[in-house]
């Protein structure tokens, strides 16, 4: 089975890769707000932030949609001292490029030390996105 370009720029550590896969109006879905975000530029920064914050970061398993507009990618990472499970659920629009973005993380006390994470990196990552947008 091939790897999906998304996994392959992810483990690569190729964000380039990575925004040249998000669609213009991309919908991310943060385990650690209530509100989606919306947009290339959010996400994209948003996406960096978070390649700072996990350690050890590795999909373990891929789980595709046959029709191919769907994709899971389970991985394990940790922030700071708390271990955690988490997936990425993507949807590609007909372009080919991922239109919604939804990731989930385990357990609480995981979410939790990533959620104060990136609330300290909050403020860089709304200065990158609206430089971009």
């Amino acid at each position: 089975m091939m790897t999906h370009p998304f996994r392959k720029a992810v483990e690569d550590g190729d964000h380039a890769a990575v925004v040249d896969l998000l669609a213009e109006d991309v919908v991310f879905t943060s385990p650690v707000v209530f509100k989606p975000y919306a947009g290339k530029a959010i996400t994209s920064a948003i996406l960096g932030a978070v390649i700072e914050v996990f350690e050890d970061f590795h999909y373990v398993r891929e789980v595709a949609d046959p029709g191919g507009r769907d994709l899971v990618l389970v991985f394990e990472a940790r922030v700071g001292d708390r271990a955690l499970q988490g997936c990425d659920i993507l949807h590609f629009g007909a372009d080919g490029r991922i239109d919604d973005l939804t990731v989930m993380v385990r357990p609480l006390s995981a979410a939790q030390a990533l959620q104060a994470a990136m609330a300290a990196r909050f403020d860089a990552i709304a200065k990158e996105a609206s430089a971009a947008s």
